[in-house]
């Protein structure tokens, strides 16, 4: 991408109020690039990727995609898509419609879009899968029914707010390194990240910067091989469990 493009996410000087926590956020996120989120709970990582989302107003502020203000704008107006910890899928519809709802709200698809649909379930590795219910699937697999429906909708940007959480180390890793094959399959450009994490160890071999939430603030923000090395802001290095070397 040029060097001059408008960054995919932007928030300036972003302000939020809740049950006696401030938060404060300033934030660009190149086009194309995965953005870890780390920090201990309570740290304003999902209130970052709420405010994002439009879930939450800030009272102060700007949020801008793409160069494009959203901050007053309607969530399912933005350009994002988003992955919960919940997959938030609808139980009574089967793999292939819930996976539709990306493109076709009212369930009213073309040959076309079903022919992208079959695909997209075919590239998280579930074909066969499109008449299955969430309850007949485990849980890797319901997130491989949302992460086809994120992908269906081609935004520019996709926020994890930790979807992967309840799955084993290995099917998260697994489920990661998908994440990062499907945004090389599309012929857009890749999609922009930013993804919340408990396990630092996830974002090493994907992310491009990492960011360190404390007390409602980004406290330190890096490239992931330094900031998770333990050799930088001291603040990680103690959340991380490491012990930087002394000069």
């Amino acid at each position: 991408m040029p060097s001059d493009a408008p960054a995919a996410l932007r928030l300036q000087d972003v302000r939020f109020a809740h049950g006696g926590a401030a938060f404060r956020f300033d934030l660009a996120v190149g086009p194309g690039e995965w953005l870890a989120l780390i920090g201990p709970s309570g740290a304003g990582k999902s209130t970052l990727l709420d405010l994002s989302a439009g879930f939450l107003a800030p009272s102060a502020g700007r949020i801008l995609m793409a160069g494009a203000d959203v901050t007053r704008i309607a969530p399912a107006e933005r350009p994002l898509s988003m992955l919960f910890q919940e997959n938030n899928l609808f139980p009574q519809l089967d793999a292939f419609r819930n996976v539709a709802l990306g493109i076709a709200p009212r369930l009213r698809v073309s040959r076309d879009e079903r022919r992208q649909i079959e695909a997209a379930l075919s590239a998280v590795g579930l074909e066969g899968y499109a008449r299955r219910r969430p309850a007949e699937m485990s849980g890797g697999e319901r997130q491989r029914v949302a992460l086809a429906r994120a992908f269906l909708r081609r935004r520019p940007l996709i926020l994890l707010d930790e979807p992967f959480a309840a799955l084993g180390p290995a099917l998260r890793r697994d489920m990661l390194a998908l994440l990062a094959e499907l945004r090389k399959r599309d012929d857009a450009p890749a999609a922009a990240i930013v993804m919340v994490t408990h396990h630092p160890e996830d974002a090493a071999p994907h992310a491009d910067r990492v960011a360190y939430l404390e007390a409602g603030e980004i406290a330190a923000i890096g490239p992931a091989s330094e900031m998770l090395s333990g050799e930088g802001d001291h603040r990680v290095s103690h959340y991380l469990g490491l012990r930087r070397r002394e000069a």
